[in-house]
């Protein structure tokens, strides 16, 4: 008899006829709701939601399993399954040999040879933030979030697409309002019909249409130019060629793009508010990084080489992304029953690796709601165990992009720490807002005032 004839207990939880509650608790709370039910149960939880089931696996041997031995048992889950009615199928809702073909595509334009190619584009267009931060300083709170987008998507643009995206205007509210949907299908299960003329879904509606107007100019103006070019844009182009059906390849570029530009600007975004409010409060951290930034770069712009000598401003970054890691949350389903933990997961159910608590167990971080970038230093990382800290996923899913928005928030971090002294207006509460990313509810204010060495 196999492991799975015996059929070992399911995980504990609260009981089925809470379900209902946990729906409405979900929809208000979903990041309060699981974190305190990993604080009541235990490393594995089954909560009853809705209709479904979800299994809460909280140890890394868990996101091991799930997400790297047994992966080909798990495909995307709840959020990511009715996000692609948002989204639709570009590379983070994609299954099967569509996802195989589009990573195939996507991957080589984050090889670290590329990336290097990328850093002067990526200094660039920091020093442009720079010189906004500049004409703000000493003038009222600055949403440094909104800024930080309008950062990431000129990245996103120029490495990835070899496009200026400023011609478009600000999109990053169409961003939002796609994000919103995508949640909103979350948290109702999906069990809210898409025609219904709710004011979300309206503004679902006009942001996606005005998105597929943006990347359809960019497809334009690429078409008879994409051979031999190396660019993400360009490759997608290619590879759509032999659809044999023009509305098929026309969809596939759309769905790729959208979720590019979405996933790829919004993480890092998040992560570099995160960092800004995190050091905000630590003198210590904030002299050691403008000492290292002063130290590596002088006063020029960071290099790709550069990158591996800012040590601080990455353990400070690695750290921000732990206690706010910028994928919050892996679900799956399981295609056949299996044993997570010792505990039996029935074919179809629903399965959730939770980064943001599994970054403040407390059996594997020491004081784990403390901010403390020493916690990276090899020295004391090397006896943690690997699926610990998994800020971008794990296994063949992991963040394709994750080096380049890694990269891109030191050089930011370290241009910052040497120039300003960034802090929010007093009284202001910052709250974690799990989307698709784990962002700042509501932007994030600082007030900009040039560094004093003097004061730290």
């Amino acid at each position: 008899m196999s492991p799975l004839d015996r059929r070992p207990a399911a995980p504990p939880g609260p009981p089925r006829h809470a379900a209902l509650r946990m729906l409405a608790v979900m929809a208000r709370d979903r990041l309060g709701m699981i974190t305190d039910a990993v604080d009541r149960y235990g490393d594995a939880v089954r909560l009853p939601v809705g209709h479904k089931s979800l299994h809460v696996f909280n140890h890394p041997d868990h996101a091991k399993h799930v997400l790297a031995d047994n992966a080909a048992n798990y495909r995307k889950g709840i959020g990511l399954v009715h996000a692609r009615r948002a989204l639709g199928d570009g590379l983070l809702t994609s299954e099967g040999e569509l996802w195989r073909k589009q990573r195939k595509v996507i991957q080589p334009a984050f090889h670290p040879r590329r990336l290097a190619h990328h850093a002067g584009l990526i200094a660039a267009e920091a020093e442009r933030l720079m010189d906004r931060l500049r004409r703000r300083r000493d003038d009222g709170p600055v949403d440094v979030v909104a800024e930080f987008t309008g950062l990431t998507l000129g990245v996103l643009g120029r490495t990835l697409l070899d496009a200026d995206l400023s011609a478009f205007g600000s999109i990053g509210a169409e961003f939002a309002a796609v994000q919103d949907q995508a949640m909103f299908e979350l948290a109702t299960l999906g069990m809210v019909p898409t025609w219904l003329p709710l004011p979300r879904q309206l503004r679902f509606r006009r942001a996606r249409r005005e998105l597929q107007r943006v990347v359809d100019q960019l497809v334009a103006e690429r078409e008879g130019q994409a051979a031999g070019q190396d660019d993400v844009l360009s490759r997608l182009i290619v590879s759509t060629r032999g659809e044999s059906d023009p509305r098929v390849a026309r969809d596939r570029l759309r769905d790729e793009l959208v979720t590019l530009l979405l996933a790829g600007h919004e993480t890092t975004a998040s992560t570099l508010g995160w960092t800004l409010y995190l050091i905000d409060g630590e003198p210590e951290v904030r002299r050691r990084l403008r000492e290292e930034a002063d130290q590596v770069l002088g006063g020029r712009l960071p290099t790709y080489e550069d990158l591996h000598h800012l040590r601080y401003a990455t353990m400070v970054v690695e750290e921000a992304m732990r206690l706010y890691p910028p994928v919050w949350l892996l679900p799956r389903i399981a295609h056949e029953a299996d044993l997570v933990g010792g505990y039996h997961v029935p074919a179809g159910a629903d399965v959730v690796i939770l980064p943001y608590t599994l970054h403040r167990h407390r059996e594997f971080w020491v004081r784990p709601e403390r901010f403390d970038p020493d916690r990276f230093d090899p020295a004391r990382a090397r006896d943690r165990p690997r699926y610990a800290y998994i800020p971008f996923g794990a296994g063949p899913r992991v963040c394709v992009g994750s080096n380049l928005g890694l990269m891109e928030a030191v050089f930011v971090l370290a241009m910052i720490a040497r120039e300003f002294r960034l802090s929010t207006p007093r009284r202001h509460r910052v709250v974690p807002e799990p989307m698709l990313s784990l962002r700042i509810r509501g932007g994030l204010p600082m007030l900009v005032r040039t560094v004093d060495p003097a004061a730290g």
